[in-house]
């Protein structure tokens, strides 16, 4: 292995949004001289970030979290001012409240609603026809958007290059260790190109998402527990009744259908039941990526068309396309209330080290808000 000794004030290590964010913002708000990003992919945000439902929260999501819903309805209307150009809002958004099987009513996930303050009024006539009225008991028109996870790509890499943040693609960082020093961390790294080497620094920030606690060294893994899935989120091409809807049903093992920008004409579609093929808890030697890599990817959108069809009848007329398949991670401890809270974890045996996972698009306002009070 080639020893480098090259100084460096911080290295996010990640190349998702949130990384590609994180970055920007330390070198060019905070003012750190030299920021390097490493990504072990050949561009930037080709995993979660794209792989996803597109959705920007406005707090409907989340009647069992308070907390949650209402950070998304305050960041909502900053993430659609700071990003215009990835919001697609040319769509009319429905929540629908089924009358049987749902954690909440109608009543409830209005007040929930008028408690955070987010819009909300009762869908018209010809859109609550859209709905099977034996199943749904009542169907709200809401304000909620979907990005473009091409153009926020586009934007990423055009933003680290305008701050001056050093991009390595298909570098990998392996292991996370204290210098002789005691003074600076070092990061090792293998890089497609270069093989193995080691950067000094003051800061990390891992921003790897399923792959935080995947490194040898002084790192000895996240405080917080973690959960992972393989999910898949079908892609479909919509009937023309429903082409320019969003729907979600709420509130339990149920659908969510969304437009996806990233791919005209087509609509993500996912099921509570069988959008998770399946689950383990994070341990170190165990690679998600790995595990997403080797599983053989059999499609379920049959069975959860059929399903939401029951609730939205024209929905069986969709024709499938393709799905994304990707790992999911949350934290253990919201497993009981479906929240997404931030984790901004400091770890004591590596001065100037710190995990970060956010469960949402918007939650990057509340991760910069932690790192301006370390940084």
């Amino acid at each position: 292995m080639s020893e480098e000794n090259i100084d460096v004030n911080a290295i996010v290590i990640g190349g998702g949004f949130y990384g590609a964010v994180i970055a920007s913002y330390l070198k060019k708000t905070r003012r750190l001289g030299r920021v390097i990003l490493l990504e072990q992919e050949a561009g930037l945000l080709t995993r979660a970030s794209y792989n996803n439902q597109a959705r920007v929260h406005n707090g409907y999501h989340y009647p069992r979290s308070f907390t949650t819903a209402f950070r998304s309805k305050v960041n909502f209307p900053r993430f659609v001012q700071d990003w215009p150009q990835v919001i697609k809002q040319d769509f009319v958004k429905l929540y629908a409240i089924p009358r049987r099987n749902s954690k909440i009513t109608a009543k409830h996930f209005e007040r929930f609603c008028q408690e955070i303050g987010a819009k909300i009024e009762p869908a018209e006539a010809s859109l609550k026809r859209l709905f099977e009225p034996l199943l749904i008991e009542e169907v709200f028109l809401v304000e909620e958007y979907a990005f473009d996870a091409i153009r926020l790509k586009e934007w990423a890499v055009k933003e680290l290059k305008d701050a001056g943040v050093e991009v390595h693609y298909s570098t990998r960082a392996l292991a996370i260790s204290r210098s002789p020093t005691n003074k600076s961390l070092t990061v090792t790294v293998q890089s497609k190109n270069r093989g193995e080497s080691s950067i000094n620094c003051k800061y990390i920030f891992n921003c790897t998402y399923s792959g935080l606690n995947q490194y040898s060294g002084d790192f000895s893994m996240t405080k917080t527990g973690l959960k992972h899935e393989v999910t898949e989120m079908a892609l479909m091409r919509v009937p023309d009744a429903l082409k320019e809807i969003g729907v979600t049903v709420m509130d339990g093992a149920f659908f969510s259908m969304m437009p996806f920008p990233a791919r005209a004409g087509l609509h993500t579609l996912s099921h509570v039941r069988y959008t998770p093929h399946f689950s383990w808890q994070d341990e170190l030697g165990i690679d998600p990526y790995r595990k997403l890599a080797e599983y053989n990817r059999a499609t379920r959108v049959d069975r959860m068309v059929r399903d939401a069809g029951r609730y939205l009848p024209s929905l069986l007329q969709a024709k499938y396309v393709d799905s994304l398949f990707e790992v999911k991670t949350v934290l253990e401890k919201s497993e009981g209330d479906d929240g997404r809270p931030i984790l901004f974890e400091k770890h004591e045996e590596l001065p100037g080290f710190y995990s970060v996972l956010g469960g949402k698009i918007d939650n990057i306002y509340d991760i910069l808000e932690r790192i301006s009070d370390v940084v």
